[in-house]
């Protein structure tokens, strides 16, 4: 007998694992592909935090509203006998639909404000770069802090031909560069951001940043890479018709390799400008 209620339990709790599995793939699925990308620095998770509170809000809100409005129509129906109230003014009712919102809005202010206030606070920087729109490519000038001096433009490298379907399209299409932002993780960074054209705007999802980026104006955001990687993100304006292809990305590096990184690219700006020295001495001597 035992045995017998051992396998029908162990039956149905297969039946009910094969059930389930439809709706943990659905779940999984939501989480990976319609969900804020995974937060790799401390701002970014605070906005998913926020993101999910707020949603939480909603849905509350949601299902107050609608489970209200279909109760009455299902319990306050004609067929039932029941008659349109016939009163004009309920001053409880105008005062409760005006304090509730009033009290949400509050709340979800004292919620977001510590959140927002944060993304402002661009003080106290370990390294300053200025990301500067071009269409359609990004500059990066290292401002301040190590590496202090090193430039360079970010343009797409994805091959044209998958651009127009003549070869199939990579993991990386429309997301790689010949020269990313390099960083240091555990870093503070801030990126000034300006435009020398139309308005652009530097957003990577991961580090929960999206700074406008405007010509004649200097703007400026941050973020803290918490963990070494590659990170992309895109221009956010529709700044022209190039606009899809000046992807953002971002390498985030130990600090010893963020160190030989600044020494390599130092090395060959050197190099540049000792080889534009002789130039200028041969045209000279001509």
């Amino acid at each position: 007998m035992n045995k017998l209620i051992t396998s029908a339990i162990q039956k149905l709790g297969l039946l009910s694992a094969g059930l389930l599995m439809p709706v943990w793939a659905l779940a999984n699925d939501m989480t990976t592909k319609y969900n804020l990308r995974t937060p790799a620095s401390g701002m970014a998770e605070d906005i998913y935090g926020l993101h999910n509170f707020l949603l939480a809000v909603c849905l509350v809100i949601f299902v107050v509203v609608f489970g209200v409005m279909f109760y009455s129509m299902w319990a306050h129906r004609k067929s039932r006998g029941h008659k349109p109230a016939d009163f004009h003014e309920s001053h409880t009712l105008e005062i409760a639909w005006t304090i509730v919102p009033f009290l949400i809005v509050v709340v979800i202010g004292v919620y977001a404000t510590p959140v927002v206030m944060a993304q402002k606070d661009t003080t106290n920087a370990d390294i300053t770069v200025k990301a500067t729109g071009y269409q359609w490519k990004w500059g990066y000038d290292y401002l301040k802090g190590e590496g202090q001096g090193i430039s360079f433009l970010s343009t797409l490298t994805t091959p044209y031909e998958q651009r127009v379907n003549q070869q199939p399209k990579t993991n990386d299409y429309l997301s790689e560069v010949d020269n990313p932002l390099v960083v240091p993780v555990g870093k503070k960074i801030r990126v000034v951001t300006t435009a020398n054209d139309v308005i652009h705007a530097w957003m990577v999802p991961a580090f929960g940043v999206k700074q406008d980026a405007i010509p004649g104006f200097v703007r400026d955001t941050w973020f803290r890479a918490e963990r070494v990687g590659t990170f992309n993100g895109h221009c956010a304006e529709l700044c022209g018709k190039d606009h899809a292809f000046m992807p953002i990305v971002v390498r985030v590096v130990t600090p010893e390799e963020y160190t030989a990184w600044v020494n390599e690219q130092k090395a060959k700006t050197a190099q540049v400008q000792q080889a534009g020295a002789q130039v200028a001495q041969v045209a000279q001597v001509k």
